[in-house]
């Protein structure tokens, strides 16, 4: 690419951003935001650096897009705050919270009041209102209920090696940190998975689920063995 064209497509990117600017959309520096010409933006919304908004995007009112964020062919609700993500053919609802560091893969469907957090990624899946997953998560193929907490370093385990599968977890439920689901199974409404657990069956309403080796205990043994002896040189 030559520099003349360098400098039209600047040009033109910079008159993009300039409607918006006159549109109520409020940039920390207008030259490093990309936004492509199908992209609708809200009055109030904020744009950091280096953001991109590529295809067909629709932003709501009041939202925080903030910086190396990404967003392509999806849609935005109103007031909320996205941090440093990346969002592909999905959807997010209003007053919700995404990354950073968050991970939206496409058919990915974000309620209202929700929080996806850092190193969370969703893929196939529908979080409805209220639903969190604040770290350390992925969720594939999945549907995920109103209020339903998800702890760190739960994994929706979707691939058997040949065929994808989908699990469905209810209204209110908790799913404690260190969850493998795996999938297809259901855990219903205000369920309780205890942390550390692999679920293989179906939770009934109102159950807990663990499902944990019995600990042992042997003393001495770290001696024994002289584990923490460092050998001299």
């Amino acid at each position: 690419m030559t520099m003349e064209e360098c400098l039209k497509l600047e040009t033109e990117r910079l008159e993009i951003n300039k409607k918006h600017l006159e549109n109520g959309v409020e940039f920390v520096d207008i030259r490093t935001a990309y936004i492509g010409p199908e992209v609708s933006i809200g009055k109030g919304t904020v744009i950091y650096p280096c953001v991109v908004l590529e295809g067909r995007v629709i932003i709501g009112v009041d939202c925080v897009i903030g910086q190396n964020t990404r967003i392509k062919d999806s849609t935005i609700g109103d007031r909320t705050d996205i941090q440093a993500s990346v969002i592909i053919e999905s959807s997010v609802g209003n007053d919700t919270k995404i990354g950073p560091f968050a991970y939206l893969r496409p058919n990915s469907s974000i309620g209202n009041r929700c929080k996806v957090g850092d190193f969370v990624e969703v893929k196939n899946s529908s979080m409805d209102d209220g639903a969190k997953a604040s770290h350390l998560t992925y969720i594939g193929d999945s549907d995920v209920g109103k209020d339903v907490n998800l702890g760190c370093g739960v994994v929706f385990v979707n691939y058997d090696g040949k065929n994808k599968h989908r699990s469905v977890i209810g209204d209110g439920a908790f799913i404690g940190c260190n969850t493998n689901l795996i999938s297809p199974v259901k855990v219903e409404e205000s369920a309780y998975v205890a942390a550390g657990s692999t679920v293989t069956k179906n939770v009934p309403k109102g159950a807990l689920y663990v499902a944990r080796a019995k600990e042992k205990i042997i003393e001495g043994w770290v001696e024994r063995r002289g584990l923490l002896k460092k050998k001299e040189k």
